[in-house]
């Protein structure tokens, strides 16, 4: 057997800064005070000090003991599926901290923000050029607003045209968040199954497809990993009724450079540039999820938008047909540097990045296939999803598998997800991944499904080598420990 990465290690603890510290200890020299001191904390609140008195050093050793316990895409191979947790090249983080970008204000005037505005510019004529759609807003902060954004422009449109429609096509091969994003706009997502090859049949949306139906929603490809092969024939039957076709691009990175989203009939594609195209992913952000229209929907996009005049650029809001404003100022441009850094660096090897991404997938799955139950045994694109069928008559199950391969130095794949596969294991290798950490994946899932046949204990108190073993999910849920109650606690003794 290989060595894999697990290992018990030198796990230090650390309380919290509050139990840390004691009275009248810095860390930081204080500038000479031209006011007369005040002591806010128990003259107004009457709680006494609110903050530990801390020496840098013990700053210091805190904060770098707690990142000990983090595992990130830079400890590690992280398979979550839909989620794209890739490796970032670092030479995108370093153009994204170059100072006239970092240091660059919002509110500057438009004649002092010329380098900033023409990045953005030129980033979405790229992500046409990717997409094959025609304009692009970078406005949403990140992909579930990118759908919102969809959604508005879905009923801007109808109602520019005099129409009042009221559902949306969703398959239960979506991602989560799309019915959620249809919902908010005032539309009743119509749930449409997918087939016996895990994608939807033209029948299918067909039927569902009627005078009152403003569209449908696709991820494409889908949460199951496949492309929906139909998309044109259900294009047309949308079309043919006066529908739009909004396409989920969180999955991008399986077709770039691959396939043309206008070309196949669709009208609206959000992307999640935190994904496809290298930013750290997790943690709850920062995000960017650009909108891409076919031409006859770009009066719709949210403004300001970028426009180039005479060679200069500027923002502008003369748009009357417009969705507005989706958030303060324009979005999160760090995001996009790191994109525009990442495209301009690949160019055309970008096709290369899904071609991997689609051959390491399909890799695992072969590799996999004889001992975790396969759903769909066919050709998959950026992931493929695996259930625990298989395991199920050992009383071993999903979440087993996967809290038992954190002792192997893994972060567990996405579990659960999509609903239409029961005990799903969803993985997604990504295309920076060699294939000596697959073959390194694989024989550790090896490894664990044979203990679950001779030692299933092992798996039912995974993990054994880490820092907290496994909680109680169900209790945490129902009754949660709020950080800041515990603090009160603290500071009250």
């Amino acid at each position: 057997m290989k060595e894999f990465a697990g290992s018990i290690g030198l796990v230090l603890n650390e309380p919290l800064l509050f139990d840390k510290g004691k009275r009248g200890r810095v860390g930081i020299s204080m500038p000479r005070r031209d006011v007369d001191y005040f002591p806010v904390d128990e003259e107004l609140t009457g709680t006494g000090p609110d903050f530990p008195d801390l020496a840098e050093i013990e700053v210091v050793r805190h904060y770098t003991r707690l990142s000990t316990w983090n595992f990130g895409v830079d400890t590690g191979m992280y398979p979550l599926g839909s989620c794209t947790m890739k490796y970032n090249p670092k030479t995108n983080e370093k153009q994204a901290a170059l100072p006239g970008f970092a240091g660059a204000h919002p509110l500057l005037p438009e004649e002092l923000s010329q380098g900033v505005l023409k990045m953005m510019f030129e980033l979405e004529r790229l992500l046409v050029e990717i997409t094959g759609m025609e304009a692009v807003s970078l406005q949403p902060a990140a992909g579930a607003q990118g759908e919102l954004a969809g959604m508005l422009v879905f009923h801007a449109f109808h109602k520019s045209r005099g129409r009042r429609r009221s559902k949306i096509i969703v398959p239960d091969t979506a991602h989560g968040t799309n019915p959620a994003s249809a919902a908010l706009c005032g539309f009743t997502p119509v749930k449409v199954g997918s087939n016996d090859r895990g994608v939807l049949s033209v029948e299918g949306v067909a039927a569902a497809m009627d005078d009152d139906t403003a569209g449908i929603m696709v991820t494409n490809p889908n949460t199951l990993g496949f492309f929906e092969e139909n998309i044109r024939g259900i294009a047309e039957i949308v079309h043919a009724r006066g529908g739009l076709v909004y396409a989920d691009g969180a999955n991008m990175n399986a077709v770039l450079g691959i396939v043309s989203m206008g070309d196949i009939g669709i009208d609206v594609l959000h992307l999640n540039l935190h994904k496809t195209f290298s930013t750290p992913h997790g943690g709850g952000g920062p995000g960017a999820g650009p909108l891409c229209v076919r031409k006859h929907l770009e009066p719709f996009l949210p403004i300001p938008r970028i426009v180039e005049d005479k060679g200069s650029f500027r923002l502008a809001s003369d748009f009357p047909l417009s969705i507005g404003k989706l958030h303060a100022f324009y979005g999160n441009v760090g995001i996009m540097i790191r994109a525009y850094s990442y495209i301009l660096s690949l160019g055309p090897e970008l096709k290369r990045v899904s071609q991997l991404a689609v051959l390491n997938a399909n890799y695992l799955k072969e590799k996999l296939k004889d001992i975790l139950h396969l759903a769909y045994d066919r050709p998959c694109m950026h992931e493929c999803v695996f259930s625990d069928k298989l395991q199920a008559p050992l009383k071993i199950s999903t979440l087993d598998l996967v809290k038992r391969l954190i002792d192997y130095g893994f972060h567990p794949p996405t579990i659960y997800f999509p609903l239409v596969v029961t005990g799903a294991l969803m993985i997604e290798p990504t295309e920076t991944e060699c294939k000596e950490e697959l073959d390194l994946f694989v024989e550790a899932l090896r490894e664990i499904v044979k203990e679950a046949a001779e030692s299933p204990e092992l798996l039912h108190n995974a993990p054994w080598r880490t820092k907290v073993r496994r909680l109680d999910e169900t209790n945490a849920a129902r009754n949660p420990r709020l950080t800041c109650a515990g603090v009160v606690e603290r500071s009250e003794e």
